[in-house]
């Protein structure tokens, strides 16, 4: 177990090296010259481009509200930690299509603004979009990892403008190379899924690349962005992997390395699963009442966990306010996480976590042809309603792409 450790450790800070020492090679250049000049100012933004070309919202509604325009801001670095990038491609998530008709809007609005100093509704026009690929042109003035030119990718925390534009600014910590392998469209189908699968296998989970060899999986939902993504990063651990879906999606899942594929359409899952042997961990990517049987699939007394990214915690928020919304997911989750204790597994809730480093992680794996994109359909930016309009039908195998600026296009 101390071996493991130290190794997790020690890649964990090669990864963080790679990062923050360049910061404070910077940090003390500045640090010298502020001895002799008593100040320096925090916005390297340029003056000469004020408004972009953007898909916006002005209220939460349907797909009506999805309003295209030639004049939205432009991004501003407000702090030195910033960056401002060119976006070549973006790529839709379910929780785009929730936040354009309101999910989540009180939480988003309180880390927006926790003061509440801004009037409701300020947050328009907002832009939707998480997952980007594209080209720093920008950089606050601590940025010392990236530099303007740098291909990037990210997946942008849902109470920031979103992708869905020309540009977007976002913290230097939330952004990483991209893949040499792959190119922008392909790129960005996979920052959100990936980081929401890291944030729940390995941060709630518990799973790494040292010790997922041989550990059994079950991933409910498995053909959709999180689950394909799934799939193979613990695949490429050693995992042995059960996965369900639809019987048409089988082919698709089975060929990213699931050794086990049960169709929910032949037989309720819990009936397939009877005499199988039990599981490590479970993602649930359903929901639903799928926690009143799956967790009695769990390997008891072995630290089994239940992970879904199925939570009431922003329907809570929206429907009873932040404080008794969040008393009342609190109360949630401690009653069913203390309830099947009791039985020997664990119960957790897992969620979408923006991370530049676990990016980092993802490149190489990408680079090294373990994980590749699965992207089902893509779409030209002039047509994001139609590609809001395909996530919003479900049933996905795989991610839904728009191509915000052409690949045989020259950057503008």
């Amino acid at each position: 177990m101390q071996s493991v450790r130290s190794r997790n450790m020690s890649s964990l800070t090669k990864i963080m090296c790679r990062r923050w020492l360049p910061l404070v090679r910077v940090c003390a250049l500045k640090t010298h010259a502020l001895g002799r000049t008593w100040c320096r100012n925090f916005s390297t933004s340029r003056g000469r481009m004020t408004v972009m070309h953007a898909w916006v919202i002005d209220k939460y509604g349907d797909n009506d509200v999805l309003r295209f325009t030639q004049n939205a801001p432009f991004p501003i670095i407000n702090y030195p930690n910033e960056v401002v990038v060119k976006v070549h491609a973006a790529a839709l998530n379910p929780i785009d299509v929730n936040m354009r008709g309101g999910y989540g809007a009180a939480t988003m609005a309180m880390k927006r603004d926790p003061l509440n100093v801004t009037q409701q509704g300020s947050e328009f026009p907002l832009v939707l979009g998480r997952d980007l690929s594209g080209v720093i042109m920008e950089c606050g003035l601590d940025v010392a990892y990236f530099k303007p030119g740098d291909e990037v990718w990210a997946a942008v925390p849902p109470w920031k403008q979103g992708s869905l534009a020309e540009f977007v600014c976002v913290s230097a910590n939330e952004v990483s190379h991209k893949p040499k392998s792959l190119s922008h469209p392909e790129a960005a189908a996979i920052p959100y899924v990936a980081s929401t699968a890291w944030s729940a296998v390995v941060n709630t989970g518990g799973l790494n690349k040292d010790n997922t060899a041989n550990k059994r999986v079950l991933i409910l939902g498995a053909s959709g962005g999180v689950g394909t993504f799934t799939i193979q990063m613990v695949k490429a651990w050693g995992a042995h992997v059960t996965a369900t879906c639809c019987g048409s999606a089988e082919g698709l899942v089975r060929g990213l390395g699931a050794d086990t594929v049960l169709d929910y359409t032949a037989a309720p899952v819990e009936q397939q699963l009877k005499d199988m042997e039990k599981f490590d961990l479970i993602l649930d990517n359903i929901g639903g009442d799928t926690e009143s049987w799956a967790l009695g699939f769990l390997k008891p007394w072995c630290g089994a966990k239940y992970v879904t990214l199925v939570t009431p915690f922003l329907r809570n928020t929206d429907t009873l306010g932040i404080a008794d919304g969040m008393f009342q997911t609190a109360v949630t989750v401690a009653s069913k996480a203390a309830k099947h204790l009791c039985k020997g597994v664990h119960y957790r809730w897992g969620f979408f976590a923006p991370s530049g480093p676990t990016l980092d992680e993802i490149t190489e794996m990408v680079d090294a042809g373990q994980v590749k994109p699965v992207v089902e359909e893509t779409f030209a930016f002039s047509q994001v309603p139609q590609a809001f309009s395909k996530v919003e039908a479900g049933h996905a195998r795989g991610k839904t792409v728009v191509n915000v600026v052409r690949e045989d296009a020259d950057a503008r």
